[in-house]
């Protein structure tokens, strides 16, 4: 079997299976690495696929009411991750991934450094989280500076900015503001580093927050980045404004924000509120 057969198995897939396009994508993937690593004939172009649809969702959107019965539900660190995911729209990984010099307490800004698509962009910092995260960065300062009295203290840099700047690993800027309970060993350098917090630990405190909280609707981490865009478009604020923060290419991706605002069918007053009682 060559090209044509998997031409039309993926298209079999599409059609036929009626599979999502993620599971479409996968099994290319799939054929991809057998024919090149397995068979050692790497297949040609593959034309003419259909592909399967990608089915356009709305986002899952929690009122004010509901983000704050779930932040209620929440304590320590991951509160505290979820204040910003909410109130600076970021994503989780985004935010664990901050560092100490990109939090600007003083201005109120947070930098977010090689966000989805490699771009760089500034957010910010709520005014109700600085004090809480002032406070969690002192404790991460002293447990740094302990890990320093044990040769430890390092963090990971970008790229070759080690190479670039010695002992820049050691520095209280370069530390991960949200750093991981325990050590690992690079695999490339043999130096022991704390990673940044695992988002699963995050992932999982939220999904019980839901659950203690009673909210039938099925949200995750990255529902309160909707929640933060939709209710700035609630609050009036300029479409162009919201998609900057949120770090979007394409104001059209901000703009299915504007389909689950809370006006109940789009602002449109139903006729059966018309009627009499």
């Amino acid at each position: 079997m060559g090209e044509r057969e998997v031409n039309q198995f993926l298209t079999h897939l599409a059609t036929g299976e009626r599979v999502g396009a993620s599971t479409q994508n996968q099994a290319l993937a799939a054929l991809l690495f057998c024919y090149d690593k397995v068979l050692h004939r790497p297949l040609g172009q593959i034309e003419g696929v259909v592909r399967a649809r990608r089915p356009r969702r709305l986002p899952v959107v929690l009122t004010r009411e509901e983000v704050g019965a779930v932040l209620n539900e929440l304590d320590g660190t991951p509160r505290l991750v979820c204040m910003l995911l909410y109130g600076s729209g970021l994503r989780l990984l985004e935010c664990l991934r901050l560092r100490v010099k990109d939090i600007d307490l003083h201005r109120g800004e947070i930098t977010v450094r090689d966000g989805k698509g490699g771009k760089d962009r500034v957010t910010m910092l709520p005014a109700a989280v600085r004090a809480p995260l002032q406070a969690h960065l002192e404790r991460v300062r002293r447990q740094h500076a302990k890990d320093l009295e044990r040769g430890l203290g390092r963090a990971p840099l970008p790229d070759s900015l080690a190479r670039k700047y010695p002992g820049a690993d050691r520095r209280w800027a370069w530390l991960w503001a949200f750093p991981a309970s325990s050590h690992y060993v690079d695999r490339d350098t043999g130096l022991r580093h704390r990673h940044h917090l695992h988002e699963t630990v995050v992932q999982r405190a939220v999904k019980e927050a839901v659950r203690q909280a009673g909210l039938t609707k099925p949200a995750s981490c990255h529902t309160f980045r909707h929640s933060f865009a939709t209710h700035l478009l609630e609050d009036g604020y300029d479409i162009r404004t919201v998609q900057e923060l949120l770090g979007h290419r394409d104001v059209k991706t901000t703009m299915i924000y504007t389909h689950v605002l809370n006006q109940g069918g789009k602002g449109v007053r139903s006729p059966m509120d018309g009627l009499g009682s």
